[in-house]
């Protein structure tokens, strides 16, 4: 009998103390309720509400203090795991943790791309993106003036394997003298990794810059951050082009093909699964879809029933 009214009497305890940190835990989180933008907003009846910035910039808050706050308390086994890697570093980046907006306050919305050095090299493709910036209104030759920066290094392709790899990115990244870890920077990158894995790793710490990458993960899309933008290629216009063939309420648009894709058809690995598919819907006449299985050294190792007919319509 004493045993039960022991036990009957820890219970009780127990689920006193449990319905306590309850009760506690609700009234901490309602007092930092959000509203239907984000921003903090005192609890209903509260005298005093959270402040609210009426300047569309956002008040700059230190990288690391950003950083520190619940990071290492928070995310996935995965994350915390990957925490040291490149990719994952500026995780926590946002633009009013990791962009410094007293620089546009100051002298407006300009653009500063970074003088080319001699001997580097430079593709076709990202040659373009840097002329278009600095033939546009909001470029500037004056660093000080400046409220973005965009490498003139090339970054669009990283993988090993391609010829328009650029050696010693991170040296020559961490040397530019107005790097300061990213801060207000730019990076475009198109490929990353190397096959058959293709990991997102850029080459070297993107620390605070922003990424406008095509093909980004949601496990690493920061968002309201970074950019992202479609593969294009060294073909695609710079500026304008013809006119296209849209007309106005002309459902479905005059215009020959409906879609259109081209490109290696991974037989395994990351991707894999989508670029087999999509033999399902090309159809040959408004929907061209042309594959190739002819990517890396053995690819005839994985080879399949479809690789022939596939690989002659890729050539035409």
């Amino acid at each position: 009998m004493q045993a039960k009214k022991r036990y009957f009497t820890l219970v009780s305890a127990g689920f006193c103390l449990v319905l306590l940190f309850y009760l506690g835990g609700l009234q901490f989180r309602t007092s930092r309720t959000r509203d239907d933008h984000g921003d903090q907003v005192a609890p209903r009846g509260a005298e005093h509400p959270w402040p609210r910035f009426p300047d569309p910039l956002l008040p700059f808050i230190q990288w690391d203090q950003a950083e520190s706050e619940n990071f290492n308390s928070q995310g996935s086994p995965r994350q915390k795991r990957d925490a040291n890697t490149s990719i994952y570093k500026g995780k926590k980046c946002r633009m009013e943790s990791c962009f410094d907006f007293s620089l546009c306050k100051r002298n407006g919305f300009k653009v500063y791309t970074y003088p080319q050095q001699k001997g580097d090299k430079i593709s076709e493709s990202y040659q373009n993106i840097l002329s278009a910036i600095e033939g546009s209104r909001y470029y500037t030759s004056d660093p000080s003036q400046a409220c973005l920066f965009v490498l003139s290094l090339d970054t669009l392709d990283r993988d090993q394997l391609s010829p328009q790899y650029v050696h010693n990115l991170k040296s020559k990244v961490q040397n530019l003298h107005l790097w300061n870890n990213g801060r207000n920077h730019l990076i475009f990158n198109l490929y990353s990794g190397t096959w058959p894995d293709y990991t997102e790793d850029v080459g070297f710490d993107i620390g605070q810059a922003m990424l406008a990458k095509a093909s980004i993960s949601t496990d690493n899309f920061r968002p309201n951050f970074d950019v992202s933008i479609p593969l294009f290629s060294k073909d695609h216009p710079r500026t304008g082009g013809e006119k296209g063939f849209l007309r106005f309420n002309t459902i479905p648009p005059i215009r020959k093909y409906m879609l259109v894709f081209k490109g290696k058809r991974y037989l395994t690995g990351i991707g894999s699964d989508t670029r087999n598919a999509l033999y399902h819907v090309h159809n040959g006449e408004d929907v061209v879809l042309l594959t190739t299985c002819k990517h890396g050294k053995d690819w005839q190792k994985h080879k399949d029933s479809r690789c022939d007919k596939d690989n002659a319509e890729y050539e035409k």
